[in-house]
């Protein structure tokens, strides 16, 4: 049985969280005088803590309450606070699968914790064998997967997901950037059957929101109200909370966008694969391709020379450069340089 209070840390279930103004009166009207803000501007007013505007349009998109929705500087700032919230400082342990998304190692670091990272088979899928001995560990507070998986692009099993669920004491945090161009069903509609899961998401990919910087947690109420303790008080600006409002309610130009990229997916994929130098373009469910070439450090610093940025992977597999979907012109050129490299 999943019990919080033995996972979360003491002195984050004792916090008594900032009151904010905004927490005392949240009414729409009113002579402002309580939050010592400039009567003066546009921008004069702090935005609201909780995001409620934009939980509600995320659940009318998602098909979730907003009870069970958290929204983070980035889904950078959910990993940061999850490790704060569950991991104690130079004791507790979280663990991830290599190659994945750099600030799991970055966070572990930051937070001063252990983070152990398993490597992935030849396909990049979870050895389970290999994990579960892990698991194990009382200490172990944190594991998280990457789905579908950076820099690889593949989606990892569902069912060896839902075993390290089951198998977990801790929490399992499922990242799926990158799900709304996979076609594999999201892992949300699973956070009421285990207490334990955390789903972050990001409006950074496809909804075409990096700048905004508005990530996605989706987990039971009881993590929620621990992340709302945790997070700062004004997490979230009033100017990216609108830029997401208003994108999540142009669904129609979401899929135009989306359906363009999943054109062009398929037909830079063929042209990659006809090159001499690719050895291997990896399957992707992403919006992105890990490519195997002959010379990756080489082909990398050749298309910086023709002004096309690509990332260089050749260190964490090797020879392997990343290359992310672009427009149908943007493609072209990035083929015609490659195709000029010998």
């Amino acid at each position: 049985m999943f019990d919080l209070t033995k996972i979360a840390r003491e002195n984050i279930l004792n916090l008594l969280p900032y009151s904010s103004a905004r927490d005392e009166f949240s009414g729409g009207d009113g002579i402002f005088l309580d939050a010592n803000e400039n009567p003066y501007g546009d921008l004069n007013r702090y935005p609201d803590p909780y995001q409620q505007a934009l939980k509600k349009r995320i659940g009318e998109v998602r098909g979730i309450s907003s009870e069970q929705i958290f929204v983070g500087n980035g889904s950078d700032e959910v990993i940061d606070i999850l490790f704060r919230i569950f991991c104690n400082p130079g004791k507790d342990k979280a663990l991830t699968f290599s190659p994945t998304y750099g600030m799991y190692d970055v966070s572990a670091a930051i937070n001063n914790v252990e983070l152990i990272k398993l490597p992935l088979d030849d396909s990049f899928n979870i050895e389970l064998e290999n994990t579960l001995p892990y698991l194990e560990d009382a200490n172990l507070k944190l594991v998280f997967i990457c789905s579908p998986n950076n820099p690889t692009g593949n989606s990892l099993s569902t069912s060896a997901i839902e075993t390290l669920l089951q198998k977990c004491k801790g929490i399992v945090i499922i990242d799926e950037a990158y799900i709304d161009f996979s076609s594999q069903q999201s892992l949300v509609n699973l956070i009421n059957q285990y207490d334990n899961l955390v789903v972050t998401q990001t409006l950074s990919k496809a909804w075409g929101l990096a700048a905004a910087r508005v990530g996605l947690g989706f987990t039971n109420p009881a993590i929620i109200q621990l992340l709302n303790k945790v997070k700062p008080p004004y997490n979230v600006s009033a100017l990216n909370q609108q830029a997401a409002i208003d994108a999540l309610s142009n669904t129609a130009l979401f899929d135009s966008n989306l359906e363009s990229i999943l054109q062009q997916k398929e037909v830079l994929k063929a042209e990659l694969e006809s090159l001499a130098i690719v050895e291997q373009v990896y399957p992707s469910d992403a919006n992105f391709f890990l490519v195997k070439v002959n010379n990756a450090d080489g082909i990398y610093e050749q298309l910086v020379a023709d002004k096309i940025i690509v990332r260089n992977r050749n260190k964490v597999v090797n020879n392997c450069i990343r290359i992310t979907v672009g427009t149908e012109r943007e493609n072209k050129e990035l083929i015609k340089s490659l195709k000029n490299i010998k």
